[in-house]
């Protein structure tokens, strides 16, 4: 047996601040022997093989100067095998503050709260962790602010706080959404999940604090936000701050001024009240399971304001809420709140590469030839645009008018049309709010816009005055003239007076182009009222009723033949008359010649209504 050894020097020069070994000592490659203090900084000399300590050169407190021999190690041989070699074969220690780390991380993790979870799934609900998990697909999830715990500490010992309640109560952090879809950096979004596992996932103050930082990071990140709400509003028993209200909060201001910058999607199940349920209210859409409750103010609010008493599941139940329009797209399980906000998110992600799409002949057929006989403008849909790529916002709210997201060969539309099924397809005061908020959604994130015209036009009457038609019906108007993204306009059938302008975005001539089927028919209003209104003298002057009825008929023939599709193109009042099989060709080749700068955001903001 030979032995052989190592000195290890001074890397500059310094004080011997601590010396870590001793001789006779036996070390492993990795292991500190001593520091060296430098202007109040220590640089620790750490073993780059193994071996058994031989001599120690120096002592604390000597001053040493650069190269200078501090300490030399003996490295035996036995054959081919070292004390090197045996000692790194043996598992390594782990350090202590790691260690420390793993502990308190464990506390975040489901499976530390046992009894909690269970409580949770045994109501049919998921836990926050598993719906990131399912939004996220296996893609990397980076939290931020795991480690924090409720504001009170001056009533709860920590060890309680640390065991129940992890993360204030909202887990938040950037995860890829669809990234298998449109990778890696396309799929990042900002993702904030009230947990309603600790304190039934109300806003505490460090919850707060801990909102805002992740809403700045993605207001500067110009990154997505999802946001699951479910929760019971403002936490009245956190201790650990001066103050009164808490007022001062910029929780709402912030996610509030997210809107126009980034795409914002609020999912709630269960119960969402107050606080919870106005961040909801701010996001662009919210996605609500079956079984959920969305209100300004729960029971302990209604009953401490005189109001009465509810149970929360009366309080802004789903199914009114759905109605009303507040839900805009309704599921039934949490697992399909998460696969609509995928689906919802995608659009302005991008295009996808895999696309099918039905057989386009079949439109030839989707108007009746009897042009008094209503039709499914939704079977119609669902032919022009791909398989599976539609999604519709606020179906149950005012039916009159579709508002959905599409894609044609991949790629990502908005889309509004009249439904014909409900008072013919005319508009009135909430159909129109519908149609310019989502015109407006489409604008800030720069998705161009499909509108099928089926109209007789905005709806009037005194009835209809009550609902303040004239300033509800003048936003599309508005709305229409702003737009910076394009506008295709298919007139489908009617397309009468100032409602079928404000379809085709305030002209005929407004929209990138504006086509028609054969079936188009075009007037100031609608042909028969027109006629009426138009001949009344001739028509009073024919005394037999039987008569009377023919000269009306035969008006209204004449009429309809003056305004039909073709006759109104030859007039250049519309650009084009089509076979409806060709309609996905136009669209395209509309998307393929708009040169407008494609932004993701700033293109002004978003109505919450």
């Amino acid at each position: 047996m030979s032995a052989k050894f190592i000195s290890f020097k001074a890397p500059m020069p310094g004080i011997i601040a601590s010396i870590l070994v001793s001789v006779g000592d036996q070390v492993k490659k990795g292991d500190s022997l001593l520091a060296i203090e430098v202007m109040k900084m220590e640089s620790v000399i750490v073993a780059d093989r193994g071996g058994i300590v031989e001599t120690i050169f120096v002592n604390q407190g000597d001053v040493v100067e650069d190269k200078q021999v501090l300490i030399r190690l003996k490295l035996e041989e036995e054959g081919n095998h070292t004390i090197e070699d045996t000692i790194a074969d043996e598992k390594k220690g782990e350090r202590k503050d790691l260690a420390e780390l793993k502990e308190r991380k464990y506390f975040t993790r489901d499976e530390a709260r046992p009894k909690a979870v269970a409580k949770r799934r045994s109501k049919g609900f998921r836990t926050a962790r598993e719906n990131i998990a399912d939004l996220c697909e296996g893609a990397d999830f980076r939290e931020y602010g795991s480690l924090i715990i409720a504001a009170q500490r001056r009533r709860r010992k920590e060890d309680d706080l640390i065991a129940n309640t992890p993360a204030d109560g909202i887990i938040t952090g950037v995860g890829g959404v669809n990234a298998k879809l449109f990778g890696e950096e396309a799929s990042q979004c900002m993702i904030l999940a009230y947990d309603y596992t600790v304190l039934a996932g109300t806003q505490g103050m460090f919850g707060h604090k801990k909102t805002d930082r992740v809403l700045h990071v993605a207001k500067e990140s110009e990154i997505p936000v999802i946001l699951f709400a479910e929760g019971g509003g403002g936490r009245p028993g956190d201790t650990d701050f001066q103050g009164v209200g808490g007022l001062d909060v910029m929780t709402f201001a912030l996610f509030a001024g997210l809107n126009g910058v980034v795409p914002r999607v609020a999912i709630v199940a269960g119960y969402c009240f107050a606080g919870n349920a106005a961040l909801a209210g701010c996001a662009d859409v919210i996605i609500a399971t079956e079984n959920s409750s969305l209100g300004m103010g729960g029971p302990a609010m209604i009953e401490g304001g005189g109001l009465g008493v509810f149970h929360p599941k009366e309080v802004g139940p789903s199914e009114v809420q759905y109605n009303n329009g507040v839900i805009d797209v309704l599921v039934k399980s949490e697992a399909e709140a998460v696969a609509a906000a995928k689906k919802y998110l995608s659009y302005f992600q991008g295009e996808v590469k895999e696309w099918e799409a039905d057989d386009q002949e079949k439109l030839r057929g989707a108007i009746p030839e009897n042009r008094k006989r209503i039709y499914e403008v939704h079977s119609l849909i669902n032919i022009l645009a791909d398989k599976d790529s539609i999604l519709e916002l606020r179906p149950n709210f005012a039916p009159g008018m579709i508002t959905a997201f599409i894609r044609i060969e991949g790629k990502p539309l908005g889309l509004i049309a009249n439904n014909p099924k409900h008072l013919g397809g005319a508009i009135d005061s909430l159909t129109a709010d519908k149609a310019s908020r989502f015109m407006q959604l489409c604008n800030v994130f720069g998705i161009p816009i499909l509108s099928l015209c089926d109209t007789p036009g905005f709806m009037v009457g005194p009835d209809a005055e009550k609902g303040g038609t004239v300033r509800h019906a003048s936003r599309m108007f508005t709305i229409g003239a702003k737009l910076e993204v394009p506008i295709f306009t298919i007139v489908l059938r009617k397309a009468y007076g100032l409602g079928s302008m404000a379809m085709a975005g305030g002209s005929m001539h407004a929209p990138f182009f504006c086509i028609s089927w054969p079936t188009g028919e075009f007037g100031g209003m609608g042909l028969e009222g027109a006629v009426r209104l138009g001949y009344r003298k001739e028509l009073e002057a024919v005394e037999d009723p039987v008569k009377r009825e023919a000269l009306y008929e035969k008006m209204v023939a004449k009429a309809y033949r003056h305004g039909r599709a073709i006759n109104t193109a030859a007039y250049l009042e519309i650009d084009e008359v089509i076979d409806p099989a060709e309609s996905r060709i136009w669209i395209l080749k509309g998307l393929a010649s708009n040169r407008k700068k494609n932004r993701t955001g700033g293109r002004g903001f978003v109505d919450t209504w």
